[in-house]
Formats: C-alpha cells, sequence, structure tokens
C-alpha cells in the first residue's frame, strides 16, 4: 500500500486502485467535499506526475480520455482547486508524494495500462439522486429524468414554462461551463429537437444561467457528471458538429440530432410556444420579439 495524507485530501494505491478521500479542512473546496471519494482503477490511469515545489508541490493524476464520465462533462474546465486529481504536497512530503507515483508508474508498466481513449466509462460517476440548487433554479436528476424548478430570480419565459422535465432517453448532450465570477456558467441540456436552438442561457429553458456564487454553483457539475455516466459513451456515437463545433472543453459534439428537413418543424413548434406565451401575456412585446428574434438567428 502506497499512500499520502495531507490536508487537501488521502491518496491510497493497493496495487489495481487509486484511491481519493477528499480533506475536510475549510480550504478544500466545497465540490471536492461534496463529491466524495474516487475509486479510480488502475486501468482508467494514463499517467501521473510530482511537481515539487520549494513551497508545496502537487501530485497530478491524468486519466485516459473517455474514462471519466466527470472530465466528460466537464470538459477540462475544472477550477484547478476544484480538480480532485490534483493533490497539493507540503515540502516535508515530497519523498512519500514521489513513492506514490513510483508505484503507480510501476504498476502501469507491468500491467501494460494503454494511454489510448477508454471505450466505455470505467469511473461510475457521482451517485444519484443528485440535486443542486443554483443561482437559476434547482437542478435534479434521479437516473431517469432530471427537472428543473427555476429560481423566482430566473427569466419571466422559464419561470412561465414552469418546471422542465426531460426524460433521459431525449438526451443528446450535456455542457457545462462554470461560472468564473467574471463570466456567467451555463449548464445545458441538449435534446435532440433543441439541438440547434442555441438560445442565450438566460432564456434558454433547457438551460440553468449559472451567475450567482461560484462556489454553490460549482456543484452543477455533479448534476451534469451524473446524466453524462448515463447517456452512450461518446465512442459510441457519430460526430456531428453543433452550432458551436465543439462541447466545453474542446471535446468534440457527438450525437443525433434533428435532419434538416426536421430542423423546420422544431422552429415552428419553438414559435408557437413562443406566440402562445406573448397571447397569454405572458411575454411582453419586447421579450417575445427578442426571444423570437434568438430563435430565429440560431436556426
Amino acid at each position: 500500500m502506497a499512500e499520502i495524507i495531507q490536508r487537501d485530501g488521502t491518496w491510497a494505491f493497493d496495487g489495481t486502485t487509486v484511491r481519493i478521500t477528499p480533506g475536510l479542512h475549510r480550504s478544500v473546496p466545497l465540490f471536492r467535499q461534496t463529491y466524495g471519494e474516487i475509486a479510480v482503477p488502475l486501468e482508467a490511469v494514463a499517467g501521473i506526475v510530482h511537481e515539487p515545489e520549494r513551497k508545496r508541490g502537487r501530485l497530478r493524476l491524468t486519466l485516459r480520455e473517455g474514462a471519466d464520465p466527470l472530465l466528460q462533462a466537464t470538459g477540462g474546465r475544472l477550477p484547478e482547486p476544484a480538480d480532485p486529481y490534483r493533490l497539493t504536497v507540503d515540502p516535508d512530503r515530497s519523498g512519500v508524494a514521489e513513492y506514490v507515483a513510483e508505484e503507480i508508474r510501476h504498476a502501469l508498466l507491468l500491467d501494460q495500462i494503454p494511454k489510448e481513449p477508454a471505450k466505455s466509462y470505467l469511473l461510475s460517476g457521482p451517485p444519484v439522486p443528485v440535486s443542486v440548487r443554483a443561482s437559476d433554479g434547482t437542478v435534479s436528476f434521479d437516473g431517469a429524468q432530471v427537472r428543473i424548478d427555476w429560481a423566482d430570480t430566473s427569466d419571466r419565459v422559464k419561470r412561465a414554462t414552469g418546471p422542465r422535465i426531460i426524460d433521459v432517453g431525449d438526451l443528446v448532450q450535456v455542457e457545462w461551463l462554470p461560472n468564473s465570477g467574471y463570466e456567467d456558467g451555463f449548464l445545458r441540456f441538449v435534446t435532440r429537437e433543441t439541438a440547434f436552438s442555441k438560445l442565450p442561457p438566460e432564456k434558454d429553458p433547457y438551460a440553468l444561467d449559472l451567475w450567482g456564487s461560484s462556489r454553490r454553483d460549482l456543484l452543477t457539475a455533479l448534476v451534469a457528471a451524473a446524466v453524462t455516466a448515463r447517456l452512450p459513451h461518446p465512442s459510441t456515437r457519430t460526430a456531428h458538429p453543433l452550432a458551436e463545433g465543439e462541447r466545453p472543453g474542446g471535446a468534440p459534439a457527438v450525437a443525433a440530432v434533428p435532419a434538416p428537413a426536421d430542423r423546420h418543424d422544431v422552429l415552428l413548434r419553438r414559435l408557437r410556444e413562443l406566440g402562445a406565451l406573448h397571447r397569454d401575456g405572458v411575454l411582453t412585446d419586447e421579450e417575445f420579439a427578442v426571444t423570437k428574434a434568438a430563435v430565429l438567428k440560431d436556426f
């Protein structure tokens, strides 16, 4: 057993699994504490490096592409302090950190673990049910359905449509961008019908606009990862360029999307929905005009 215990957490390797347990110190980000312990099978590991420094060094674990639904969902955009595969190492524990790294490297060589992308998820992702209250509302996932309940501060268009319930079978992919504190983020659930309808997150009834506490909104990555773990693995899907060409983080956009003939039906349906909200007085003339223009532009 190779093990290192630090304020950030504990890494233990038994020859087959790297067990990562977050620390309880107040400096450990809420996301890592909430995500909890992660058991990384050796076959999911691509490599490990120890970066010693005079003050505090780091251990960094690299996973094979496509092995972890958390990394797939977040596209490499988790802030570094929230990255569970990074451990801050005190100078006096540098020798222990190097020993742990060497043990993992040796096991990778002995077991001849490939570095090529994985063809299935080798980690399970967050357990369900999972529910997160963010700045734009509360998003929940029970393993079969995503539910979004809008907050009082959500856009009127969203609140007018009521809670949004999406079956996992209707989902194409999940797009996630963290709130940086300077720019808003979002958690968007892309379905076949909305694949080409890129409304601004603040008006998209299939997206949470993340504009509040970055510490709290970061927890939406738990839902993004849990949903991603239950979607077809990227290796089984056909790449198709969506409006933005790529998923957040540079991962290729994948999934079956509506054929051009179907897009016309989707457009008409969205316009009818907006028209009904306008006639009922839910949307003002200005809100209707702005939202309609955004829908037409994206189509």
